[in-house]
């Protein structure tokens, strides 16, 4: 159980697909983080939604994860990571492209299924990354190499919010009060803008795809043509550790996406301000979840990753207090303050989850943990009805409830680590 190391977390033969691998990270970083803030957009555009039935758009694309990563796991036994990397990479284009001709049907059930195919590549790409980047070296600095390559998905994730921003959000219709004001004869013209920065990100992936599919990337094990899933998840869920990995992944997920997406609530009804200041105090959070990833990851030459996922869990809960029962800009301050100590959780809990798991297992165990990505179908819709219902403030109930379950993994644990149950 040993996560620290005086060796190499890259090794140089590895630089290359490292970096490859890394850009795919910063990919999704960019899919997720300009969906974030379209809830608000897509409310206006059609009419009456509610704020649960426009959050469905964040529904679909978490599900998408939730079914594909059962087939990720299938691509990586069955043929390689790489192939995993490539189709769905692949997907996420195509998902991207589609987003074209919803635009000319201007449904939004149509916008629902284009980002569900997007995230369907998304779902496959994280299944098969995330656990190749884990094997790119030894596995003593395994957990600390998919930090430092997650530490480039907040990257992905400020360009993403820039390019809502600055590309989508500046553009919108406003009334005198700065709240998205959209008009019947501007439907067509707004959606075109919605879709342009998807368009381009696609674009650009394109050239990544091929430059990963003809560089050689380091050998695996030869893939298992049998593909014994059955038996294979039988057994990981037997293990208590990665049972609760996987729950604890779903409620940080869930949380990542709600605080993110609500932001755009809170801010503006605190602070009085409108919906393009509330984007940039959006930005500055996820380039606190930038900085801090780089921190933690630097913080585990010195602290084992389950004691700093456990401080980050209670400082994350006592932040979500005070947005839901101070407010004003102590509450923005602290809603800000979040995704500096949610930034190490995800790869965190993916690498104590995969502990202890020889390779083949590691390929299906990381598409459990990748279906519970499904939180952020499942909690985002939930705040959005706590939203509805109790107002903004107290729809942050959910990411609180979300911290305390992390907190409970990582302290779990830790007493495993006494116990030398790993």
């Amino acid at each position: 159980m040993n996560n620290t190391t005086n060796g190499p977390v890259v090794a140089p033969k590895y630089l290359l697909p490292f970096i490859l691998l890394s850009l795919c990270f910063m990919g999704w970083g960019i899919a997720n983080n300009l969906t974030d803030p379209l809830v608000r957009v897509f409310k206006a555009v059609f009419g009456n939604l509610t704020t649960f039935q426009a959050s469905l758009i964040q529904f679909t694309f978490y599900f998408g994860y939730f079914c594909m990563a059962i087939p990720g796991a299938l691509i990586s036994r069955k043929y390689s990571y790489k192939t995993g990397v490539l189709v769905g990479l692949g997907l996420y284009v195509v998902g991207c492209f589609l987003l074209y001709p919803s635009t000319l049907l201007q449904e939004f059930v149509f916008f629902c299924l284009s980002y569900y195919i997007l995230a369907c590549g998304l779902g496959i790409l994280e299944t098969n990354a995330n656990p190749y980047m884990l094997s790119l070296g030894p596995k003593d600095t395994a957990t600390k190499r998919l930090n430092l390559a997650q530490s480039f998905n907040p990257v992905g994730s400020v360009i993403g919010v820039l390019m809502c921003q600055i590309m989508i959000m500046a553009k919108m219709p406003l009334d005198a009060e700065g709240n998205i004001l959209i008009k019947a004869s501007q439907i067509q013209e707004t959606l075109n803008i919605v879709i342009f920065p998807y368009l381009s990100v696609a674009g650009v992936l394109v050239l990544v795809w091929i430059l990963i599919a003809a560089t050689k990337m380091p050998k695996e094990a030869s893939p298992d043509k049998k593909v014994r899933m059955r038996q294979t998840f039988l057994k990981l869920f037997k293990q208590k550790n990665y049972r609760f990995a996987v729950i604890a992944q779903f409620f940080y997920v869930g949380a990542q996406i709600s605080v993110w997406t609500y932001t755009n609530f809170y801010i503006p009804e605190e602070l009085a301000t409108t919906q393009e200041m509330a984007l940039q105090y959006h930005t500055l959070a996820l380039i606190l979840f930038g900085v801090f990833r780089w921190i933690f990851t630097a913080l585990m030459q010195r602290f084992r990753p389950e004691s700093l996922l456990l401080v980050s869990a209670i400082i994350a809960s006592i932040l979500t207090l005070n947005v839901i029962f101070i407010g004003g800009l102590i509450g923005v301050t602290s809603l800000i303050g979040i995704s500096a100590f949610m930034s190490l959780m995800f790869p965190t809990i993916f690498g104590m989850g995969c502990e202890g798991l020889d390779e083949d297992e590691t390929k299906v165990g990381s598409s459990g943990l990748i279906m519970a990505i499904l939180g952020g179908a499942v909690l985002t819709p939930a705040q959005g009805g706590l939203l509805d219902i109790f107002g903004t403030a107290y729809s942050y109930l959910i990411p609180l409830i979300c911290f305390i379950v992390i907190g409970t993994y990582a302290w779990y644990y830790k007493g495993l680590e006494k116990a030398s149950n790993i």
